[in-house]
């Protein structure tokens, strides 16, 4: 099949069109690749989080590496198609995967996010390698049920020459088969929103809590009482002078300093890194919902708008924000994560810094 409907577009819109997509799928995949060889090399890297953000960089490096430089052909051929049908069906087929599975991944990062701050001793037990490849899998699952069955024809995938790509065919709301998928990605999008949200009610709740007040112990004959009794008879205990029963503050604590050893505690600086990881896949969030939110205006604008068409000018700008949005993680991951600048700098650039120790205090 080949479409050979062409568009009135000028020399110049053409050439924009080109120079601006060619630079999206450079950043794209070079971007990625890089971010991805960083996670992969660097062992410090090797944690819960940053196997998400490897998820992330995969999914991005499939939209670029397969599905732009086909839309990039049909707008050097002037909007026109010229692969088949099922080549356009196998290509909208990627680009809706990839759409629906960073839409679940950034979903499922953000309650990882909230379980870091809020609950970091099940945080670090529980989220361990596994259990990071089930989300994953679980996540590529779900996003490949969300864009397999237009495949069979249901919400029917074509080219849609106004956008040059292969992607949904948004007809009224009365005869489509697309608007469920549309809003489920809306609901999506509107529960990560809601997740960050809830943390960043818990952090600014923890702000506000009241400094913890030493009450001073009475003592009299070395007989401890009061509210800061004990504490002190526990010092007098270890001490060696303490006389009767084994203080409150001792009991079920075993001499050996192995079981303290096998408990993690939430360091100090750890949890600053925690706070700079979860802002920056909040940020990540943030450009992905902006910069799909006009194409998700479009498309719904098509579905339930009776009278005027989607101005070209609008969706050409839409369409383009979010191919843009396939390259425009590597720049977040470099500019709002030090750990990551860090590690970019000492393993690819090969600058090596020495690294200070971590003060030893602890969240309480």
């Amino acid at each position: 099949l080949s479409l050979s409907l062409s568009l009135n577009v000028s020399p110049l819109a053409t050439f924009l069109k080109l120079t601006s997509l060619g630079f999206i799928i450079g950043v794209g995949v070079v971007g990625n690749l890089l971010i991805s060889i960083l996670l992969v090399k660097d062992k410090s890297l090797h944690r819960a989080p940053y196997y998400f953000l490897l998820d992330l960089c995969a999914s991005d490096i499939l939209r670029s590496a397969i599905c732009f430089p086909f839309v990039f052909t049909s707008v050097k051929n002037g909007s026109a198609w010229t692969y088949g049908t099922l080549t356009c069906k196998v290509i909208a087929f990627l680009g809706v995967l990839s759409c629906f599975h960073t839409a679940f991944m950034l979903f499922c990062v953000s309650v990882t996010r909230y379980l870091a701050i809020a609950h970091h001793r099940f945080y670090t037990k529980r989220l361990t390698f596994w259990t990071c490849l089930a989300v994953i899998c679980m996540v590529w699952t779900l996003s490949v049920a969300m864009a397999f069955p237009p495949v069979l024809d249901v919400g029917t995938y074509s080219f849609i020459r106004e956008e040059d790509q292969c992607t949904f065919q948004h007809r009224s709301f009365r005869a489509n088969d697309s608007l469920g998928f549309m809003l489920l990605l809306a609901l999506i999008l509107l529960a990560t929103q809601l997740v960050y949200l809830k943390l960043i009610f818990f952090v600014h709740d923890r702000r506000k809590m009241k400094p913890v007040q030493f009450v001073p112990a009475v003592s009299q004959n070395w007989t401890f009482h009061g509210p800061g009794a004990s504490g002190q008879a526990a010092a007098n205990w270890l001490a060696g002078f303490g006389r009767g029963p084994t203080p409150p503050t001792l009991l079920g604590i075993r001499q050996n300093s192995n079981a303290a050893g096998r408990r993690r505690l939430l360091v100090l600086d750890e949890f600053k890194t925690e706070k700079r990881i979860s802002r920056m896949f909040y940020i990540m969030t943030f450009f992905f919902l902006a910069l799909w939110g006009p194409y998700l205006v479009a498309c719904y604008w098509r579905v339930f708008a009776r009278g005027p068409v989607v101005p070209g000018g609008y969706l050409t700008a839409a369409v383009w924000m979010s191919f843009a949005q396939a390259g425009v993680n590597p720049f977040i991951c470099i500019f709002s994560n030090r750990e990551l600048r860090r590690c970019f700098s000492t393993t690819l650039l090969y600058c090596r810094k020495s690294r200070l120790p971590r003060e030893p205090y602890c969240v309480i």
